[in-house]
C-alpha cells in the first residue's frame, strides 16, 4: 500500500521522469499534487503496471488530481545540460506550471531538487527570478523507489510515462524505420540497428553512445 504523503501537513507534490535512458525523444517529467484523501488500489509505479491500466489511472489522475503538469525536455537541450540536468529541470518546469502551487516537493530518486549548483539558468525555459525563489524555498526531498512508496510520486510517474509514449507515438509517423511505436526510443538491438542502417534524426541524443562502441557512426 502506498503512502499518501512524505511531509505531514504540507500542500505536496510528487514528481517523477520517464525516458532518462532512451536514445531519442525527449525525457519527459510529471509533477502531481493529490486530494489529501485519495485512494486508488492500483496506483503503483508506472514500470510495474501494463499500459492498460496506466491508461486508465492516467485518466484517473487527471481528473482527481489538485494540480498536475507535464514538461518535455527534447534532445538538443539534454545534450547541451546533460541527462541528469535535463530530468531536474523537467521536474522543476512542472513544479512551476502548478496551480495551485505546492509548499513541498518529492521526487523519485536520490539526486536533490536543488542541485549544488543551482538551478540551471539556460535552455529553452528560461526561469525568472520569482520562479528561482520559489523553487529554492521549497521544501523538498528526494526518494530512492519513491514512485513504489509514495501516491503522488506514483501519479506523476504514470503521467510522465504516458505523456512520453504519446509523444513517441507521434514521432514515429514521422520516421517509421525505428520503429519508436514499440520501443519508445531506448536502445533496443532493432533501435540500434536502425541508427545503423538510415543514421540519426533530429529526435537523437548525439550525446549518448548510440551503437556499441566497436561501430561507428558518422554524424
Amino acid at each position: 500500500m502506498l503512502s499518501p504523503n512524505f511531509f505531514i501537513n504540507f500542500n505536496e507534490s510528487g514528481c517523477d521522469e520517464a525516458g532518462r535512458g532512451c536514445l531519442a525523444g525527449p525525457v519527459t517529467a510529471a509533477s502531481v499534487i493529490l486530494p489529501l484523501h485519495f485512494e486508488n488500489n492500483l496506483l503503483n509505479d508506472s514500470k510495474k503496471l501494463t499500459e492498460k491500466i496506466r491508461k486508465s489511472l492516467k485518466s484517473i489522475i487527471e481528473n482527481e488530481a489538485i494540480s498536475y503538469a507535464i514538461s518535455h525536455i527534447e534532445p538538443q537541450e539534454i545534450d547541451d545540460i546533460n541527462i541528469l540536468n535535463a530530468s531536474i529541470k523537467a521536474m522543476q518546469e512542472c513544479v512551476v506550471k502548478l496551480d495551485p502551487r505546492p509548499n513541498a516537493v518529492i521526487i523519485d530518486g536520490n539526486a536533490p531538487f536543488i542541485p549544488k549548483k543551482g538551478i540551471i539558468t539556460k535552455g529553452v525555459k528560461i526561469f525568472s527570478k520569482e520562479e528561482i525563489d520559489f523553487l529554492t524555498k521549497l521544501k523538498s526531498a528526494s526518494i530512492t523507489k519513491g514512485d513504489g512508496k509514495y501516491m503522488s510520486i506514483a501519479a506523476a510517474s504514470i503521467l510522465a510515462k504516458t505523456y512520453r509514449d504519446e509523444y513517441m507515438d507521434r514521432i514515429h509517423e514521422e520516421f517509421p524505420m525505428y520503429n519508436w511505436k514499440k520501443n519508445k526510443g531506448y536502445p533496443t538491438q532493432e533501435h540500434r540497428a536502425a541508427i545503423e542502417k538510415h543514421g540519426v534524426t533530429k529526435y537523437h541524443r548525439l550525446s549518448f553512445r548510440l551503437l556499441p562502441e566497436q561501430l561507428k557512426l558518422d554524424l
